[in-house]
């Protein structure tokens, strides 16, 4: 049996942690129900509150975590940097507003026995010392990427950026792909197409393409949440360079393909396009170097019409490792 009726849960949740999850388990296995509320003023315009909710929803589903609630955001919070008195009497009148009355606050913060006692409630500390969870949201937020182990994949999956390499058929697109991955010691995603284009024999349809985009951007949001992941992920090809394949062998798109391949130019971070000055290699699927030419080219076209940057990366393998490197590594906060 609980030992309370309804538990509240109050923080900026900014981003979403281990330190978070802890307190959600303590109140989910101490009280009936919970709500929990999430609130910064001023809000995080990388990671709006909409966006941290869902955070805690897709962690805590509610096909399994019925009892949990979350609240939604109120008008005029006060400011962070208000006393705490002020942020208690909000809290107090925006909860009676909702008709929620929580006999229980859990906490990992000192303010938390105050803002208990302003609502009639009792305190619960969890982890105050930060013993179980070594971690604090202003720790996080000074280097994601350091501190990424206390985050859940879906969490940390939003810092991770996407970058793309593009490139004609035989500019070692793929091969610099893999080695930026292991390079920079995190996951990469091959080509989608080329395991269709196998598949099919080379038959393919419109219909196909837009399955090859779809399945390359699962792909891309897979690796985002795999367990190698670190700061970025390498993608060989996009849904540009789809749309482009499927006018090339089909004479012909589907709407949902354009729209994928117009989303390209906010889905990557950076854009690297291979130059034509390797060597062209049959491996019994590529067409010849004279083609491989005129793909360079609508490829060159797309990025410019749609306004993307790009990057030239030229000759080998290491040197052009050496190009992305010094332009992602300038790019670091």
């Amino acid at each position: 049996m609980p030992e309370f009726r309804h538990g509240l849960i109050i923080g900026k949740f900014a981003p979403f942690h281990q330190g978070h999850q802890l307190l959600i388990d303590r109140a989910l296995a101490r009280c009936e129900r919970v709500s929990v509320w999430v609130y910064s003023r001023p809000d995080f315009s990388t990671m709006p509150s909409p966006l941290r909710r869902n955070w805690v929803r897709e962690i805590y589903p509610v096909r399994f975590f019925p009892q949990l609630a979350l609240l939604p955001d109120a008008p005029n919070p006060p400011l962070n940097t208000e006393p705490d008195a002020v942020h208690r009497a909000y809290v107090r009148s925006v909860l009676g507003g909702w008709g929620v009355w929580p006999d229980v606050v859990l906490t990992s913060e000192a303010y938390g026995e105050a803002l208990a006692a302003e609502l009639g409630a009792a305190h619960v500390m969890v982890d105050g010392a930060r013993e179980g969870v070594p971690i604090s949201g202003t720790q996080l937020r000074s280097d994601i990427h350091q501190y990424r182990e206390y985050l859940d994949p879906a969490v940390y999956a939003h810092f991770v950026q996407r970058i793309v390499v593009l490139g004609a058929e035989s500019t070692g697109k793929s091969t610099l792909t893999q080695a930026l991955g292991e390079a920079f010691r995190t996951t990469w995603v091959r080509e989608y197409g080329r395991d269709v284009y196998e598949r099919e024999n080379g038959a393919l349809t419109p219909e196909h393409f837009l399955e090859i985009a779809l399945g390359h951007r699962a792909l891309e949001d897979e690796a985002a949440r795999s367990a190698g992941v670190n700061r970025w992920v390498f993608s060989d090809t996009n849904a540009a360079t789809t749309l482009m394949w499927s006018y090339l062998l089909t004479g012909a798109a589907l709407p949902e393909l354009h729209a994928l391949a117009d989303a390209c130019k906010t889905r990557y971070a950076h854009t690297f396009l291979c130059d034509t000055d390797l060597p062209h290699e049959q491996d019994g699927w590529r067409a010849n170097t004279e083609v491989r030419t005129v793909q360079q080219g609508f490829i060159l076209q797309d990025l410019e019409t749609r306004g993307v940057p790009f990057q030239w990366v030229r000759g080998s393998v290491p040197e052009r490792l050496q190009q992305v490197a010094r332009s992602l590594t300038s790019a670091v906060p």
